[in-house]
């Protein structure tokens, strides 16, 4: 599962349904642990030293200050020694993140973007040569949508991600289990977009209770830039662990699909997974605000999923030892 869903919701029922195999007994902080869920690696690749770059559709909707929040305390929650000290069992060495800024992609909010507009973006970005000075092994591009956009996992476009396009304003929004307004908050995955180059992205909700009451992707906090924050944390955490999964999504039942996974439960989850469907109703028990281990403040992160406590794990002072 490489998308990120809020527990209970239709969206976490129905990618619960495309997993192979069905959940066994609950694990919360506090509750007894339970191995069961514990990560096994198959294989596929990783990234020990992610970097990372930011891009903001619809620039034109997002606030200043929002934006230099975001940027931060994702910079800071990624690049943490305690938290990375959570991340590092999953690693044969010492691991580390580096943020390579962030770009505006100018325009309105898209009313709705889909995983096929977010591909071909990614490919039209790839061929305007915007990456060409980046190490796409080691790279994962974040597309961070603004207010008032709907994120679904289509494969069709809308064309709410063409440049100084208008079309995504007459696009009808489709009701479905698995967007942003049914619990969806975000999702990793690769285009292969040469013969010899692979690009790694993700996509995130921005995460909010609007005005009207509906919830869009997952809000925890109370300003919705925290929540943003968090999805991206989950999704760069998920990426460098199981950086292909989409390739594994694309084989299907192909026997080998399994070879192109990192390290996935046998239930079908990535490291962020577990921790937020098992919260319950709480989802503070795994969403809070933690201490930099630099003293120089605080960031709001999702607890992932360790093996070595059998359940979602804070930030710790020392790595664990490797077994």
């Amino acid at each position: 599962m490489n998308v990120f869903v809020r527990r209970g919701s239709s969206a976490e029922k129905l990618f619960r349904e495309r997993t192979r195999k069905g959940v066994h007994e609950a694990i919360v902080p506090g509750v007894k642990p339970t191995p069961a869920h514990d990560l096994r690696n198959h294989g596929g690749k990783t990234i020990e030293n992610l970097r990372f770059m930011n891009f903001y559709v619809g620039a034109d909707a997002w606030d200043a200050d929002d934006i230099a929040n975001i940027n931060r305390a994702i910079a800071a929650a990624m690049s943490d020694r305690n938290l990375n000290n959570v991340m590092a069992q999953y690693f044969p060495g010492p691991i580390s993140s580096t943020f390579d800024g962030s770009q505006n992609l100018p325009g309105p909010a898209p009313q709705i973007v889909s995983q096929g507009d977010v591909e071909q973006l990614v490919s039209t970005l790839y061929k305007q040569k915007r990456f060409s000075d980046r190490d796409l092994s080691s790279t994962v591009f974040n597309f961070l949508l603004p207010p008032g956009t709907v994120l679904n996992t289509d494969t069709t476009t809308t064309g709410g991600l063409r440049e100084n396009s208008a079309v995504h304003q007459r696009v009808a929004i489709p009701h479905d289990e698995d967007d942003s307004l049914h619990g969806l908050g975000g999702y990793h995955g690769s285009v292969h977009v040469s013969s010899t180059d692979t690009v790694y992205y993700s996509i995130g909700a921005y995460s909010e209770t609007r005005a009207d009451g509906k919830v869009n992707g997952i809000p925890v906090f109370d300003q919705a830039w925290k929540n943003v924050v968090t999805t991206f944390y989950h999704e760069l955490n998920e990426a460098r662990t199981d950086a292909d999964v989409e390739d594994a999504i694309r084989a299907g039942n192909d026997p080998n699909a399994e070879s192109f996974l990192g390290w996935t439960s046998d239930q079908g989850e990535e490291c962020g997974d577990f921790p937020v469907f098992e919260a319950g109703n709480d989802l503070t028990k795994v969403f809070q605000e933690v201490p930099l281990a630099d003293d120089s403040g605080t960031v709001p992160v999702q607890f992932q999923y360790s093996n070595r406590v059998h359940g979602p794990e804070g930030p710790i002072a020392q790595p664990h030892s490797k077994r």
